[in-house]
């Protein structure tokens, strides 16, 4: 995943693109440039934690150490600012082999000891700094419904996972990545943050939910499905616990923090990172049949969110199955987090839209991408509209991303690159459309 640019008025200040990390990104100076040109003036990226500790803890991998400073000293030199992401997904193997990972509070420990690694050896040029990317996601889709590492589930009595409780798993990997995040933000506050002038914050993965009737309980399910998605983190955060449509809908399931931890917790963010790309409508489940089939988080909402209504979908689809177009959503979910939240600092972290990789469409056409173009154009009005005519405290933006790269479950067969990749052709780099005009748009602001 990748990011890199400066930005849409002046009123944000920086337009960026990322990548989660270098595995499809070489970092070489070409790339770099590529950035350089378009006038891009923050990049984001993840470190692997199993490239600093390959067992996850004990002895520090100085080869990687190495390729990280290499990296970031080259992007400095060009003038773009780093913005890095601690932890995207990728838990060192003997971590889980050793203690089941994020299910275990040690996780806890030697998570801190990975990220002050990383803010003592980056910190003097790092100043902005990702504690977790999309924890939603990976407690969903790694413990809920196991489709992501590590794949536990308890769906049909373990007819998808072999092993897993989709009703309280993800709830503890949640909990325990809420207070690894507040440890690190306390470490960085108390210890390095005056010495190296940084932010520290974490990007959650955000649908907006817009109810599909009028009707009271529609309009109080699309308020449970935001509690379980972005709440779920925000609301410890902001105000010291859980929301109470999950204690209420959980009860002992669901980890309580003590005064301490909750003390902890809350205020831990200096900014609040948004990876938002698309809107669903919401609506009351009114049978039993989920909560008895699945029992996991999707149940205990008691919302079920669909981008179709009346057999008619929410706005026009990207290649993902799960990615509509609706722009204005962007500015309505600004709108709520300044509302709920007390405005506070938000950057945009990811957002974009995917083409397929068909073998039937010549790299010449694969190029003509107007529909990102439209996409990122309308999406940037309505982020430009929440801030200048709402008042949304917004001050950056990462397009997702600079490159075509591994889409996840989708592979190479989802593209959301602005530059279009051959990887039949020792990866060589084709200019999409879209840069042209992002190089337009960036040096007309």
């Amino acid at each position: 995943m990748s990011s890199s640019m400066y930005l849409i008025s002046s009123s944000i200040p920086y337009f960026a693109t990322c990548t989660w990390d270098l595995l499809s990104f070489t970092g070489t100076k070409g790339d770099i440039q590529l950035m350089a040109d378009m006038g891009m003036d923050a990049y984001r990226f993840s470190i692997a934690w199993s490239r600093i500790f390959p067992n996850g803890s004990g002895e520090i991998n100085q080869a990687g150490i190495d390729h990280y400073n290499n990296f970031i000293n080259a992007l400095l030199a060009k003038g773009i600012e780093p913005y890095v992401t601690l932890y995207h997904w990728d838990l060192p193997q003997a971590l889980e082999d050793k203690y089941n990972g994020w299910l275990n509070p040690q996780i806890i420990k030697d998570f801190v000891v990975y990220a002050e690694t990383c803010i003592e050896k980056f910190g003097d040029r790092v100043k902005h700094w990702i504690t977790f990317n999309e924890p939603h996601t990976f407690a969903i889709q790694g413990y809920d419904v196991g489709l992501q590492a590590p794949g536990r589930c308890s769906i049909l009595l373990h007819l998808f996972c072999r092993a897993g409780n989709s009703a309280t798993e993800p709830y503890i990997v949640a909990h325990n990545v809420l207070l690894s995040h507040a440890t690190v933000v306390d470490i960085y506050r108390k210890k390095y943050k005056r010495k190296q002038h940084g932010s520290i914050g974490m990007s959650f993965d955000v649908m907006w939910f817009e109810p599909a009737t009028n009707s009271t309980e529609d309009i109080e399910a699309t308020q449970r499905a935001q509690d379980f998605q972005l709440g779920w983190f925000m609301d410890p955060i902001f105000f010291g616990d859980y929301p109470s449509s999950m204690r209420k809908r959980t009860g002992t399931r669901l980890p309580t923090f003590s005064k301490l931890e909750a003390a902890l917790v809350k205020g831990s963010l200096d900014f609040v990172g948004i990876n938002h790309y698309t809107t669903y409508y919401g609506r009351h489940n009114s049978t039993t049949i989920i909560g008895n089939i699945f029992n996991d988080t999707l149940a205990d909402s008691g919302a079920i969110t669909l981008p179709f209504r009346n057999g008619k979908a929410i706005g026009d689809r990207a290649s993902s199955i799960w990615l509509y177009i609706v722009p204005r959503g962007i500015r309505s979910l600004m709108n709520y987090i300044k509302e709920k939240y007390g405005n506070p600092l938000v950057i945009i972290t990811e957002n974009g839209m995917d083409d397929s990789n068909s073998p039937f469409i010549s790299i010449k056409d694969a190029l003509k991408d107007q529909k990102r173009i439209k996409y990122h154009n309308d999406y940037l009005s309505n982020l430009l509209a929440a801030i200048t005519e709402d008042g949304c405290n917004v001050r950056g933006y990462f397009a997702w991303s600079l490159m075509d790269n591994w889409e996840w479950a989708a592979g190479f067969t989802s593209r959301f690159g602005l530059y279009f990749v051959d990887y039949k052709d020792n990866l060589k780099r084709y200019p999409k459309d879209s840069v042209k005009w992002f190089k337009s748009f960036l040096t007309s602001t």
